[in-house]
Order: structure tokens, then sequence, then C-alpha cells
């Protein structure tokens, strides 16, 4: 086994989900992931904590909602039952082929989405930690061979968390007293929002590995402006490419891509909440040098900013505020490394990505 891959386990177990003996332990992975599987099994019964393994599949996961009637779907109450009996939560993401969904009706994701909403929230009150191991699928649409896929991905991974701790708890001191933030970007994109009164998280490998974001949650009524999304996402198994969004009053107003504006659309038109946004993130892990149209590495980079619309995380709302309730959460990244600024009650924190507390501001 590449010792890179016990490494990556280690820090799973240890930092970002402190497993500690009698933990009960779901990991859900795909084949491809076999190794990373095994080292964790290995380590959690160092640990006496108590695994349980779940395969997850895009090809299975294909062939049931092309199958399924949405009217069918509802929160299964068994694996409702197992979450609510489970202390730690790890998943970890391999794709050999990231279209495999590709082909699955929109409003059917979003409907099964809908319907696993208890779930998701039993999951996201307990430990838990989303992770990448790296898959021939994963690096073919990075467009980089399986051996510079595995240096990137471990290379942002297995890193001094402590380190990246501090160093975004600078953002942090800025962004938690703050009571506006403004980003522009070009002509495309000026955007406004109120972050008055709700927390800022210093994510340094915790719940994302890897991590390296500092976030809060807007106001939801408080968004107003223009925002041109500069990098693609994939979303259900689609590239959405050339993403525009207008706010009045918090909500999304008009919208338009380049490519597969259905599949944004449909998104949208979620709930009430998919118009409106649940985070703002600014990127500050500089190991992530390279787009690879995977979210939890694209949101990290040092020289982007991410919005996503749909729920906020409880942990990011004030206690006197509101947050953002919905099925989904839809991360959409904005390039901040030329002619572009953050602006904190209107002084400047990071100009063409570059932060304020960096040598060459």
């Amino acid at each position: 086994m590449d010792p890179r891959v016990r490494e990556h386990a280690e820090i799973i177990v240890d930092h970002s989900v402190d497993v500690q003996q009698g933990d009960t332990v779901r990991i859900k992975a795909p084949p491809a992931a076999e190794e990373l599987v095994v080292a964790l099994h290995e380590l959690l019964g160092e640990r006496g904590a108590h695994p349980s393994l779940g395969m997850s599949s895009s090809a299975a996961t294909r062939a049931y909602r092309r199958a399924v009637d949405p009217e069918d779907l509802e929160c299964p109450a068994h694996i409702l039952a197992a979450a609510e009996e489970t202390d730690v939560f790890i998943s970890i993401r391999a794709s050999e082929n990231t279209a495999e969904t590709s082909d699955v009706d929109p409003a059917v994701t979003v409907a099964y989405g809908q319907a696993f909403k208890p779930i998701q929230e039993e999951v996201m009150g307990s430990r838990w930690v989303g992770t990448q191991y790296p898959a021939p699928g994963n690096a073919q649409k990075a467009e980089m061979s399986n051996e510079a896929y595995e240096e990137f991905v471990w290379n942002a991974i297995t890193k001094d968390w402590d380190e990246q701790r501090e160093f975004q708890q600078q953002m942090v001191d800025l962004l938690d007293p703050a009571d506006e933030v403004r980003i522009t970007s070009g002509e495309t994109t000026d955007i406004t929002m109120s972050v008055a009164g709700n927390p800022t998280l210093n994510d340094y490998g915790e719940k994302n590995l890897p991590g390296g974001e500092v976030f809060t949650a807007p106001v939801p009524d408080s968004v107003e402006g223009h925002v041109r999304f500069d990098k693609p996402l994939l979303a259900q198994g689609r590239e959405i490419n050339g993403v525009e969004l207008e706010f009045e009053a918090g909500e999304v107003v008009d919208h338009s891509a380049e490519k597969n504006e259905d599949v944004l659309s449909a998104v949208l038109e979620t709930d009430d909440g998919a118009r409106r946004l649940g985070e703002l993130g600014i990127g500050m892990n500089r190991d992530i040098t390279e787009f690879t149209y995977n979210m939890l590495f694209d949101e990290k980079m040092g020289d982007t900013v991410h919005l996503a619309v749909g729920r906020a995380y409880d942990e990011t709302v004030g206690e006197e505020n509101e947050g953002n309730d919905s099925a989904v959460h839809m991360d959409m990244i904005i390039d901040m490394s030329e002619d572009s600024t953050i602006e904190l009650d209107g002084e400047v924190v990071q100009r063409n990505g570059t932060f304020v507390f960096e040598d060459e501001f």
C-alpha cells in the first residue's frame, strides 16, 4: 500500500472526525477507493471503534433514479434509523466516470434530495467528513495522468493542518466582526451581502478533506447585485458553464448558463431556499493550484471565492439571525486572480487573489 494512503486514513480518523473507542462509524465509498477503506478499517480496529461499510455506486444511483417514479420517493425509515445510531460518517469520493448520472432527469435528482433531507440533516448534526481518493475518472476529468492526480490529491490533503489553521485564522479575524461584504471581479461581478451576526468558520481539514477555506452565511435577504461564476462545475453528472445570477432582496430574480442551463434551473426551483445564498466561502489552500472540475478541491483554491445557493450550515448562522433552509447546497466559483477585490465594510482585504496579510499585497 502506498504510505500516503495510510497517512490519508490517519488524518481522517485522528484529525477530521477524532474517532474514539466505542464509536460507531459509517463509511460510504465506491470500489475504486478500496485501499483507503482497508486502511481506515485497520485504524478503526486499533482504536476500538465499530465500522460499517456501504458501497456507493454512481451506476446504481443512475439505474435507480432513471427507474423510480418521483412520486414514490420518500425518506427511507431504515436508513434514517441507522443514521440516528451512528456517531461518525466518512464519505469517500472516487469516480470511474464523472458523467455516469448525466442522463438522469434533473427533476428526479431534486426530488431525491428532498426525500433524503432528514437523513442529510442527521448526518450533518454528527461528526462527519467528506474526502477524495485519487481515481482514474477524476484524473481524466482533470486532464491529468493517474500519477499526477495522485500527487495533486495527496499534496492537498497530507499537510500541516495546524499551520494552515493559523494562516486562515488571519482571514477569520477580519471577516468575523464585519457587517458587509462586497465582491467585485471585472465588469461581470459586483455583489454585496450582509454577514452581520453570523460566525465565520475556519475549515482546516475537518468536515472537508482537503480543507482550506474560511466561510460564513450571508443574511438571506441581504444579497444584492450581479455575479458571474467563471469556473464550470459538475452537477448531477453534467457540466454547467458560464453561470450568471442576478439578486434582488436576497433572491435570484434572473439566471442563465452557457451550458446545461436546464440543470441550473432545476436546482433553483427545488424550493424557496434554493434561490437564496447559503454560503460565502473564501479559498485559502495554496497547495491547490490547478482547477480539476472537483468542487472539494476547486473551492479551496487561494485565488477564488465561492457562493452556494441553498442550505446554510447551522454553525454559520448567528443566534439572532435566520438561516437559509433548502434541500440543496450548490457551490459555484468566482476567479479572483485578476481585476478583483473583496471588501469588508468598505476596506479592501483581498486584491487580485492576494490577501492583505500576505507580503505581495
